[in-house]
Parts: structure tokens; C-alpha cells; sequence
């Protein structure tokens, strides 16, 4: 998989391309990300990429011709390596909330039968937004990670990055590992424990060391449900919604 990311600061995903699971998979070459800076697709000595917004008000605006430029010559990139070119997508409040379903659909999208990987390009917005026309004629979606102001679209841009390669064949150590995370099947995750099986007084629930793996899943189940239940309810109801609720989860929900 390829993502490209326009930032007018590159240097926010140095440190993200080189840790944690994500680096593992750069390094494994299951993803490649390269930044491009607006800046080095200018046509003045400023290297000017904002200006002040038609009809005033306060805070600058990105200009639209270099976002232009910096799209349009990822595009050439991608079309000289044979690379197929995927959605470019923009980071804005105004968009499609950032949840796991959209994480999956967008998977889906982007791998084929073969699991060919395919290509994604974010937009980080800075200052008071961009130029609409820009908006209008190379962006493909909006994504929000939530009602939230940030001075950028970098942090946003990095939890799609994130979310998105964890979900790629070969990344995680163990498959299974992000089939069971929050979302996967609606619900948020079950509680998780580990050694010692005492810590200053609170024991570890005794069914999680049983050996019985039937037990064990029915109680991860429940408890599932009674977190999600308290914590996001609105899950409880888009959940039943879509028919991921048995009987016996419904029996559980009314004992709640």
C-alpha cells in the first residue's frame, strides 16, 4: 500500500513511519508514505502557500494552486512507477466521521482479489481551511476524526494512516489480534488482564484462568456488552440495527 501525505510539515511523520507496528510494516515494505510539501510546488521566492480570505476576516487561507501542483505531481509519480492512483482524501471537520467501518470499507476498496495494494493520498489542511476550489476539483472525500479543532491535519492524517495499515495482510504479528479489537464486531473490546494475577489487592477474574475456552469466550462476550452498554450505548443500538445481537447477548442486555 502507498500513501502519499501533503503537509506543509513532513517532519510530524518521521517518527511515525520509523516505530511501533507501523514502522515494522514500512520496514517490511507493506506500506510506503511520502511526504510532499506544498512549499517545493510554489512559484515565488516565499514559497508562499497562503493568503488572506476574500471578504476578510481573520487567519489565511491555503492556496489552491500549489495543492494543485503537489496532487498533480503525485499523480505523475504514481502513474511512472505503474502505481494506480487511489482517493485523495482531505482532513475536515466537515467530513465522514474516521470510525472502523469506514476503515474496512476503505480496505476493501483499496485491495483487490490479490490483495494488490493501491494508493491513498491525505491532504493536511493548517490555518483558517483551503481553498474551496481546491476542495472542489481534486479531493474525492472528507474525513473527520471527530467534533474536535486542531491546528492541523496531520494528527488526523495519522490515525487514518494508523487505523488503515494495522488492518493490511502481514502487519500485525498475529492476525487475529485486530479481529478482536473495539469495533471489529460492533462492540468495544473486553476488559484485558495480565501476570501478576494479584496486583495490590485486585485479582484477576478467576474464569480468565480456568483453561476453558468456552467459558472464557462467553465471559469476554458479556463483558463486551457491559462496556459498551455503559460506556457507548449508541454502539448497543447501531449494533442491533444491523442483526450483530443474539438472543442470548439481548438476554444479557436486559439483565444490565
Amino acid at each position: 500500500m502507498r500513501f502519499d501525505v501533503v503537509t506543509l510539515f513532513p517532519e510530524y511523520f518521521e517518527t511515525w513511519s520509523r516505530a511501533g507496528v507501523c514502522g515494522r510494516a514500512v520496514d517490511r515494505e507493506i506500506i510506503s508514505l511520502r511526504c510532499w510539501n506544498p512549499r517545493d510546488f510554489t512559484s515565488d521566492a516565499h514559497q508562499t502557500v497562503d493568503d488572506r480570505p476574500y471578504g476578510g476576516g481573520p487567519g489565511m487561507v491555503m492556496m489552491a494552486a500549489p495543492l494543485a501542483a503537489t496532487v498533480d505531481a503525485i499523480v505523475r509519480d504514481c502513474l511512472g512507477a505503474g502505481q494506480a492512483v487511489g482517493p485523495t482524501v482531505l482532513m475536515s471537520p466537515a467530513g465522514e466521521p474516521l470510525t472502523q467501518s469506514w476503515v474496512e470499507q476503505v480496505r476493501t476498496e483499496l485491495l483487490d482479489a490479490d490483495y494488490t495494494p493501491l494508493q491513498m493520498t491525505l491532504i493536511c489542511g493548517r490555518y483558517e481551511g483551503i481553498d474551496q476550489r481546491f476542495c472542489d476539483q481534486y479531493v474525492d472525500e472528507l474525513v473527520s476524526v471527530g467534533d474536535v479543532v486542531l491546528s492541523g491535519g496531520e494528527i488526523a492524517a495519522m490515525a487514518i494512516l494508523d487505523a488503515l495499515t494495522r488492518r493490511l495482510p502481514g502487519v500485525l504479528g498475529d492476525e487475529a489480534s485486530s479481529q478482536e479489537d473495539s469495533f471489529m464486531n460492533g462492540l468495544l473490546d473486553h476488559p484485558h488482564y495480565t501476570r501478576p494475577e494479584n496486583f495490590e489487592g485486585a485479582e484477576v477474574p478467576e474464569v480468565l484462568l480456568s483453561g476453558h475456552h468456552g467459558n472464557i469466550a462467553g465471559w469476554r462476550r458479556e463483558q463486551s456488552l457491559l462496556m459498551t452498554a455503559l460506556h457507548r450505548p449508541d454502539l448497543i443500538e447501531a449494533a442491533r440495527e444491523k442483526g450483530l445481537l443474539s438472543t442470548k447477548d439481548e438476554s444479557l442486555l436486559s439483565d444490565i
